[in-house]
């Protein structure tokens, strides 16, 4: 089941980013599932879903964007250097 969520926009938001409605719809839903992406909240196949691209396509802007792909931490680097 998909749902609709409405939110309200002034006018001069489109006109400053040059965009009509749906494609600032799409703007807003890319923006937000890679800030929850980030946040860990969505898995990024879940993610590339809702914004309708492949998974690649949307770890590489997530990537562009800043998103952390793999934490580098100790245990990380123990776990990929133990077998060495």
């Amino acid at each position: 089941m998909k749902h609709t969520i409405q939110i309200e926009c002034p006018p001069e938001i489109l006109m400053g980013l040059h965009l009509d409605a749906h494609r600032f719809g799409d703007l807003i839903k890319l923006q937000s599932a890679t800030a929850l992406f980030k946040e860990g909240k969505l898995s990024s196949g879940m993610a590339a879903r809702w914004c309708g691209m492949p998974r690649v396509h949307f770890l590489l802007q997530a990537m562009q964007s800043g998103a952390n792909l793999l934490e580098d931490t100790d245990d990380d680097f123990a776990r990929e250097t133990a077998l060495l």
